[in-house]
Parts: C-alpha cells; structure tokens; sequence
C-alpha cells in the first residue's frame, strides 16, 4: 500500500470518441499576455484556486494527464445549477467498472485573469475520488489540458508558482528540452529506462503532474510490465473505477534527456486495472510529479516541447512510506486524522495499530497542528527512528511506539 495518495492522471472517457469534444482555450482580456499565480503543493500536487461562472475559489488539482475538466465535488455540482447536463457512462484507472456521470459544455472557468467559455465538463454523481480526505483539503476537481494548451506554462516546485503566457512564435526557453507528443490531449515523452532484469528499455511515458508518484510502468510489449524480484504489494492509489492495486519496487535508471536518476521509486499496477483500460496503446508508463519536483518544469504544447532546469531538489532521494499505514482526513474536519489502511508484518502493525484509530498526537504534537502532508514526511523520513504515536480507540487513549523501516 501506499502512504502517498497518487492520482493516476488517465482518464478514459468512452462517450468522447477522439476529436469529438473542441477544446476551448484559456484567454486573457485585453492586452494582458501573461501572468503568476501561486500554488499550494500537497502529496506533490498541485493545487490552484480556480473559478467556475464566477463562483469560487474552488481548489482544483492541475493535471497534465486530465481531459476533459472533471468536478469531483458533488456538493459543488448542486450549488453550480449546472444546465444542459446529460448523463454519461465513464471509466478510468481501477479495479471496478463504469460509473455514472454528466456532461455539460457550458461552464466557463477562470485562473488568475484567464478565462474559458464554454468547457466541456464531466461532473461526478459520486466522489469516486474521495480526494478531499486523501489530500487534506477541500478539493472540487481537475482541470488540464485546457489550461496547457492554452499557454507556456512554467511551474516552479521550490517557489510553489506557475507562470502563464501566450505562445510566441520563436520564443527561446530556458531549459533541457524534451520533445513531446500531443496524443488524446496528453502530453507524452519516448526516453530510456534501465531495469535489473531487462537492462536498457525504450519507453513511452505520459508526463502526469497528477500523479504523486515518480514512475509508474504498466506494460511492455502488450503484457504486464514484468515486476522486478524486490517488490512490495502495494494499494497504489485511487483511480475514476476505484483503487489501483499491485506493487512498488525500484528502476536501476532514468534518462531524461541530458539529465539522469538512479534507484527511482517505481509502481506496478496490475494490469487488468490500469494498462488494460488505458486509451493509448502505445504507452509503456508515466512519469509523475515526484521526479517533475526535481526541476522547475516548462510546457509548451504548441511547439509540442517540456523544457527542465534541475532545482534544489534535485538530488533529494526517492523514499517510499516507512510506517506501513494509509492515513486520511475527515471530510469535514482536515484536522482530524484516521488510519484507513495497515500492511501486513508493516511496522504499524508490529506496534499494534488498527485501522480507524483516530491520530491523537505524533511524537508530542497534536495532530492538529499538523497538515496531511507534514504527517506524510514524519512517516517517511528516516530509517530505523522511532515515532511515538498517540491514538484514540474504544473511548480512551493509546500510546505506541513503532519503528520506521525502509522496506523497498
């Protein structure tokens, strides 16, 4: 299982046929050409404040790997007294089948001065994502590949801020550039990995900013790509059709152009839950945004080019959850925290932890006082420490101390 909640950024959405839905572009009034904004970073997501006809600040993911925009928040579809809605059968990533949807292209959205009228929109009957509670916030939805085809778009990771422009033609851009297909309105990159048991591989990855992991490989040659003999078993995260199970194991080596990284952190999804449902044929894999935090990240969908420039993270390890346990918050109160899952022989349940103990406190903190996302850090960041761990169960207190133990 794992700690991290990733969202794997592939939809397949089987009413559209492809070409079926016009794109609308993101524009600015006036004689304004570009813009910053400010993000918040969560579980390596991005999360911008975006209007929907002229209501808001929703919090909505940015996602590379999401076409069309998706409003995961039911409440929020209610408030929006959304018309020429018509219902749809959708599917995506996980173990389960089609779920029940709309489909309106009348919503107009805004981020910072831009805007765009008339987006094709899916709304979810049921919050299948459960995003809110993952990720520790208030989250209404998706949105990408609008946005990026609109503009060049940079994100800096160690800033936390996205800069937006018009294309020019002929603008020079800083940066490693890797050229990128444009295929089902996904950006996709062919690069090299190497693997101890296969060695040097070409891959085609989508570049997905909505998925927390660093890579992910799903398939090679038609087949389940072949799991490496270090593994664990692992809940890999949540897709639209439920959660994506399989392992988690490790790649001896990426290559993205110029640049390079070694003992990379990598998912296996089951097959049959994610290369078996996925659109594009030709895809080995993605790349998510636990490597892309390495890099102040440069799209420019016009000229079909990713452009990196490595930041101060660069060199920062890939670590996965060393307590063995899935945390989430409550959907009304962010600052109440519960174990929603526990890994078999995992250190959290040698301490003797259960799901559905309510987090008290962490190493004498409240938990109040911490974001889901420090908790994330604490349970991850160094092998063989030991956190006390305060918890709430059958009306009084418990307290444990559990050894973290890097097990991949």
């Amino acid at each position: 299982m794992s700690f991290i909640f990733l969202l794997p950024g592939v939809v397949c959405l089987q009413m559209f046929a492809a070409g079926s839905v016009k794109a609308q572009n993101f524009t600015f009034e006036g004689n304004r050409t570009k813009q910053g904004i400010d993000f918040e970073m969560i579980k390596n997501l991005i999360i911008i404040p975006l209007y929907l006809d002229g209501n808001g600040p929703y919090n909505f993911i940015l996602d590379t790997g999401v076409s069309p925009m998706i409003i995961t928040d039911t409440v929020l579809a209610k408030t929006l007294d959304l018309q020429n809605m018509r219902s749809i059968k959708i599917n995506g990533y996980g173990e389960g089948g089609d779920i029940d949807a709309y489909f309106t292209p009348l919503l107009s959205a805004t981020i910072g001065f831009a805007t765009a009228k008339n987006l094709p929109t899916v709304i979810l009957k049921n919050d299948v994502f459960n995003l809110s509670s993952h990720i520790g916030k208030r989250i209404y939805g998706l949105i990408g590949y609008t946005f990026f085809q609109s503009f060049v778009v940079r994100i800096n990771y160690i800033s936390k801020r996205i800069n937006f422009s018009l294309p020019i033609e002929g603008r020079k851009l800083k940066g490693q550039r890797l050229d990128l297909e444009i295929l089902d309105n996904k950006p996709y990159i062919n690069t090299q990995i190497v693997t101890a048991e296969q060695g040097p591989l070409d891959v085609k990855l989508i570049v997905d900013c909505g998925a927390s992991h660093a890579l992910s490989l799903e398939k090679l040659n038609e087949q389940h790509f072949p799991v490496p003999k270090e593994t664990i078993s692992a809940n890999l995260g949540v897709g639209l059709s439920g959660e994506i199970s399989g392992n988690i194991g490790r790649v001896l080596k990426i290559n993205l152009g110029d640049y390079s990284f070694d003992n990379v952190l990598t998912n296996f999804p089951k097959y049959s839950e994610a290369a078996a449902k996925a659109t594009q044929k030709l895809r080995n894999g993605n790349l998510g945004s636990d490597i892309l935090k390495h890099f102040t990240v440069t799209f420019d969908y016009s000229n079909k080019a990713m452009y990196l420039r490595k930041n101060e993270n660069f060199k920062q390890p890939f670590e996965h959850d060393m307590s063995g346990m899935e945390i989430y918050a409550d959907q009304n109160q962010f600052n109440q925290f519960y174990i929603g899952r526990i890994e078999e022989d995992s250190p959290a349940e040698k301490a003797g932890l259960l799901v559905h103990d309510e987090l008290v406190s962490v190493n004498f903190k409240k938990v109040e006082n911490y974001t889901l996302d420090e908790l994330s850090a604490v349970l991850k960041s160094d092998n063989g420490k030991t956190v006390l761990i305060e918890i709430w169960r059958e009306n009084r207190t418990h307290v444990f101390l559990m050894k973290l133990k890097r097990r991949i």
